[in-house]
């Protein structure tokens, strides 16, 4: 029986106010008080100053703790479903031990780095607790990215190991051979699917995922960090760069995101929580670790459809997700037939790429309820979300879109966020209308970018903010809204695209002259590449827009295709020769949207 409060007694059956003391006068209040601030100023401060941390109260912050936890309270209400495969929060903790010792006898140690390239699978989830428990760092690795940029990404970080899905294996394979001569490739484990019967078996010699487990010990002690500075992340802000930006987190950051976005986003205990979120994306904005906080159901998707959401939330009683625009998008617009009646109030995150205020609205409309914010990769999570009021419930259905669609406030976790002028420093004035580069300070801000000392100082500068090249403004009710983007960055269905990267790749076809790529609006991905494109001399009339497009498919991941092809004769320039980008953006605007499928131009 939970323990209450006892209520007041009077023991005596004389009345109350007989039994009570008689109310001091003012003066002997005074007097009290003259004599309590006579003690304190004969208190010592220097014994203040004595205490502090202790082995007792200063041991490192680590989110890994929290699946020790979820076993012994939650042991055996269900952690992860995947198909007909259901695992017990028991025995997650378990594989997860596993995983760990298995990995520590391969002779993985601290601070060596251990790579994923998964679908949102149970050993996906396992990793995230399993691979720092080795004392290794994680890397996730986006699985949309192509052979010749996962290679980079393993040469930068230098992995040991790294696991592997079997519909993966040709891009790794590639990858493997892209390496320079003398560079030690990572020993690669094989993670079986049981559930996809067209993989084809395992070789009888391969190291594959399980028999890695049947190695390790459940009763292991697993590495602790020694510090909460200790890193125990690392992932690639883009991964389409030969010179990529290795984020960087350590375990204090990854427990403090974790809890400010339970915190944030009102996550009760025991949800049932639908993976469409790329586990690979910015860890799954926390909710690897955040879901054995409250004992919730992981219910893991290999794919993302319209079809497959619908039907797993109503089989499951899924009660929330997470996902970039495009998955409302998705949703919204599903036809009749797949889209079925939601089992109760689905709560939804959506982050990544601003939303449009119609797709908010369409997706409200069907009965999801969704909460809007921001982060970036640097972040871990989010760190922005726009904190919903009482009184805008009684506002029209398009002007609470128009508000929802906003980035919001800090949440409690952040300890500062503004928006600052570029050129004075300072806060820019909150008329919702002058724009500035937001900055963040708070306790999930990366450590830095792996062996990039430049873009560390870049970012993390001495007056104590993190400049995320995000240019927004600051309403004048405190609620920060994005507007435009720094460094022509692309956000397509909640991808970073590097425009000056396909752009680059667009130079080495034989026929292309000069090119820029910016962003076209899509009823779909949010945001697509469309190149600008003028061609060679002789070469007008012997190349066409789809041809482009089919020869980037082979030289880019598909993400990073421009959907659009323009050619003109020239391309407009300032008087310095420098390509006027704002021009062609507008150019692009005026098109309208992209739709499914290849743009008729």
């Amino acid at each position: 029986m939970p323990w209450q409060r006892p209520s007041p007694r009077v023991t005596c059956s004389a009345p109350i106010c007989s039994v009570l003391s008689p109310l001091p006068n003012i003066q002997e209040i005074g007097a009290r008080g003259r004599r309590r601030l006579k003690l304190a100023s004969a208190s010592d401060p220097a014994a203040m100053e004595k205490l502090g941390a202790n082995p007792a109260n200063s041991c490192p912050l680590t989110p890994l703790g929290f699946i020790e936890r979820a076993a012994t309270v939650y042991g055996d209400c269900p952690s992860v479903v995947y198909g007909g495969t259901v695992f017990t929060w028991s025995q997650t903790h378990r594989r997860c031990l596993r995983l760990a010792s298995a990995l520590a006898s391969l002779g993985v140690s601290r601070r060596d780095v251990v790579s994923a390239l998964l679908p949102n699978v149970p050993a996906m989830y396992e990793a995230h607790f399993g691979v720092p428990m080795s004392g290794a760092v994680l890397n996730s690795i986006n699985t949309r990215l192509d052979a010749r940029t996962v290679s980079v990404l393993l040469r930068h970080s230098g992995s040991r190991l790294i696991l592997v899905d079997p519909a993966l294996v040709p891009v790794l394979d590639e990858a493997l051979r892209l390496l320079p001569p003398g560079h030690p490739a990572p020993r690669v484990v094989l993670v079986e699917d049981p559930q996809e019967k067209d993989f084809p078996p395992a070789p009888a010699a391969a190291l594959t995922y399980e028999r890695l487990l049947e190695m390790g010990d459940p009763e292991f002690r697993w590495v602790r960090p020694a510090s909460e500075w200790d890193p125990m992340i690392l992932n690639y802000t883009s991964g389409t760069t030969s010179a990529p930006k290795g984020v960087v987190h350590c375990h204090r950051g990854i427990f403090v995101v974790t809890m400010d976005s339970l915190v944030s986003w009102s996550v009760p205990e025991q949800p049932t929580y639908l993976w469409t979120l790329p586990m690979f994306h910015a860890n799954g904005w926390s909710f690897p670790w955040g879901m054995a906080v409250v004992g919730g159901t992981n219910v893991c998707l290999r794919r993302v459809d319209a079809a497959e959401v619908y039907d797993t939330i109503a089989r499951r009683g899924v009660t929330h997700l997470c996902g970039a625009p495009v998955v409302l998008n998705m949703l919204a617009n599903a036809p009749e037939g797949v889209r079925r009646p939601l089992p109760g109030k689905v709560q939804i995150l959506t982050a990544g790429a601003p939303p449009p205020a119609a797709v908010l609205g369409r997706t409200e409309a069907i009965g999801f309820d969704v909460s809007h914010g921001y982060g970036l990769t640097e972040t871990a999570g989010l760190v922005l979300l726009c904190a919903w009021k009482g009184e805008w419930n009684k506002l029209p259905a398009s002007e609470r879109a128009r508000l929802k669609a906003r980035q919001g406030v800090r949440t409690p976790g952040m300890a500062e966020v503004d928006i600052v002028d570029g050129e004075t420093g300072g806060s820019v004035p909150r008329d919702g209308a002058t724009m500035g580069e937001i900055v963040l300070r708070g306790g999930c801000v990366t450590m830095g970018y792996f062996k990039d000392e430049d873009a560390t100082r870049a970012a993390i500068r001495d007056d104590g903010w993190f400049y995320t090249g995000d240019v927004g403004v600051m309403h004048p009710d405190g609620y920060l809204e994005i507007r435009d983007r720094s460094k022509d960055v692309i956000i397509s269905g909640g991808e970073n695209i590097s425009s000056v990267e396909v752009e680059s790749l667009l130079y080495g076809h034989p026929a292309v002259n000069e090119a820029a790529v910016v962003a076209r609006p899509d009823e779909f991905w949010g945001e697509t590449p469309c190149a600008f494109v003028s061609l060679k001399e002789g070469a007008a009339g012997a190349v066409t827009a789809a041809e482009v497009i089919a020869w980037s498919r082979e030289r880019m991941p598909g993400y990073m295709v421009p959907k659009t092809v323009v050619f003109r004769a020239e391309l407009p320039k300032t008087s310095t020769g420098k390509i006027q980008k704002y021009v062609l953006r507008n150019l692009a605007k005026e098109m309208g949207p992209t739709r499914r499928g290849v743009s008729k131009m």
